[in-house]
């Protein structure tokens, strides 16, 4: 019996102070900084998939009470090869699941 996917949500603030929910789609460490990529949550996979769903990336950052906040990536070589990272393993995991699914 197949496992029932339960997604991490994160609801993020945008300058605007308009609250957005996003979909976790990796973690990793690059050179001693911590990425997420997320996508725009929807409550229907199906309707994700068929969407031209932009992938979102934003580092971990550390206020100065030692809390950690998700911050965009304001250097554009570092958003693109970081970017390209998630997209490359992200596409490597969907293929994986993928040949599950026809084994």
């Amino acid at each position: 019996m197949a496992e029932e996917y339960t997604p991490e949500i994160f609801t993020l603030t945008d300058e605007e102070g308009v609250e957005h929910e996003f979909e976790l789609m990796d973690i990793m460490e690059e050179n001693g900084t911590v990425y997420y990529a997320l996508v725009p949550y929807t409550e229907d996979p199906e309707a994700m998939i068929e969407e031209d769903t932009e992938l979102v990336v934003l580092k971990v950052g550390t206020d100065e009470n030692g809390e950690d906040f998700l911050a965009t990536i304001d250097n554009d070589e570092e958003y693109d090869r970081i970017g390209k990272m998630f997209i490359d393993r992200i596409s490597e995991m969907l293929e994986d699941e993928g040949e599950e699914d026809n084994a």
